[in-house]
């Protein structure tokens, strides 16, 4: 018998055909985009880890996640310090070395917390200065849920913030513990602070511009040497532009500075400068000496630190300066005359160079270099102040 023949169907064929056509590009295209994402996810993976993981050079010990995490005892509250928008500060102890550490943990879910990490690193193993938070080291690794960690390990000052010393030594009934900041320890925390400054400013690594001195970011240690801290917004060239005032109502003048310390040519969005610098450090230099917010409810209608000071200087300078300083030369009945009078021209020295830097334009403004050299040559020294007993 001869075999059957079945021919296949004209539609048979075309669905074949069809399924083919389609089926086939379909699968080529999930699979190009399939290999194309994991090229991207390695390519982004390879990028993050060579751009988080900054050289400290090999003088900086070697600390883990869970190094601080024991250090922190967990960073629990109790050993939480402070924070900032990029991060948050725990008071610690590295179990090795038994160093009292202060780690500044980044919060990295916050967008541009990466970028402040790296930056700080890129500061810090470019820098040192007597007058600058020493730093111990940098973290960089993986926390205990498998997500990314960065932190760096500074130095633990124990007398706190310049901010929380000058408004937290008065007690309940208004009066202040003379031991604490008389006029001897501000004329040395206001040189040390020049000082790093001034180094800042013309050190060998090339121009550095702060954008946010003012009290809350100047430490001190256990002799209370003033150290100048949080380098997040430090900026390596000069002449860059700045970003206008966003929100008048925030402190923070967009991404540089702090309102009351920050020059006026903020607000215009104008030209970073080392001179935006100098009228921050004036601004504080007149704050320690006033003990007297720049953001105070009495600054209004045209009325700042600087006009207050501008125009009370000199025959008035007592009336406006902190109580405290008055009350010293009160206590001291059995000071001469003469002596007394030099007191209180080295007041009026001191505020003079506060408003000489604190001038509304830039280029009238003195310079840090200016200002150190001429306290060195009055010899007006750290080291000098910290031996004296009384301020006149």
């Amino acid at each position: 018998m001869q075999a059957c023949v079945v021919t296949p169907s004209n539609s048979t064929i075309n669905n074949e055909s069809l399924l083919l056509k389609v089926v086939i590009p379909i699968t080529s295209i999930v699979l190009l985009a399939m290999v194309m994402f994991g090229i991207l996810i390695w390519r982004g993976k390879h990028k993050s880890k060579s751009i988080s993981q900054p050289s400290f050079g090999t003088k900086f010990p070697k600390v883990s996640f869970s190094d601080l995490d024991r250090a922190t005892h967990g960073f629990s509250k109790c050993n939480s310090i402070g924070g900032r928008r990029y991060s948050s500060i725990y008071r610690g102890k590295l179990v090795e070395d038994e160093i009292e550490v202060a780690i500044k943990v980044f919060n990295l879910e916050t967008r541009g917390a990466h970028k402040s990490f790296i930056a700080e690193c890129n500061v810090l193993r470019n820098v040192w200065h007597r007058n600058l938070v020493p730093i111990v080291t940098a973290c960089s690794s993986i926390d205990s849920t498998g997500n990314d960690f960065k932190a760096l390990v500074y130095e633990f000052m124990p007398r706190g913030d310049l901010h929380n010393l000058l408004y937290t030594t008065i007690d309940y009934e208004g009066s202040y513990d003379l031991d604490l900041l008389p006029m001897s320890q501000r004329l040395c925390i206001v040189v040390g602070v020049a000082d790093a400054m001034e180094y800042l400013h013309h050190n060998n690594q090339g121009t550095m511009v702060h954008c946010d001195l003012k009290p809350s970011n100047i430490l001190l240690d256990d002799n209370m040497t003033a150290h100048i801290g949080d380098f997040h917004l430090v900026r390596f060239k000069v002449g860059s532009a700045m970003p206008s005032i966003g929100n008048p109502s925030s402190s923070s003048v967009g991404l540089m500075g702090t309102i009351g310390y920050a020059a006026s040519e903020y607000a215009g969005g104008g030209h970073l400068s080392t001179s935006t610098d100098v009228y921050s450090f004036g601004v504080v230099l007149l704050e320690i000496f006033l003990r007297t917010r720049p953001t105070d409810d009495i600054f209004k209608d045209g009325l700042s630190i600087v006009k207050l000071t501008e125009i009370s200087f000199p025959d008035r300078v007592m009336d406006i300066v902190d109580p405290q300083l008055t009350q010293e030369l009160e206590l001291c009945q059995e000071t001469p005359t003469a002596l007394k009078e030099k007191g209180v021209r080295s007041l009026l020295s001191m505020l003079n160079v506060g408003l000489s830097c604190t001038k509304p334009s830039p280029n009238e403004r003195t310079n840090m270099q200016e200002v150190v050299a001429t306290w060195h040559q009055r010899c007006i020294s750290q080291r000098k102040l910290k031996k004296q007993l009384c301020w006149y």
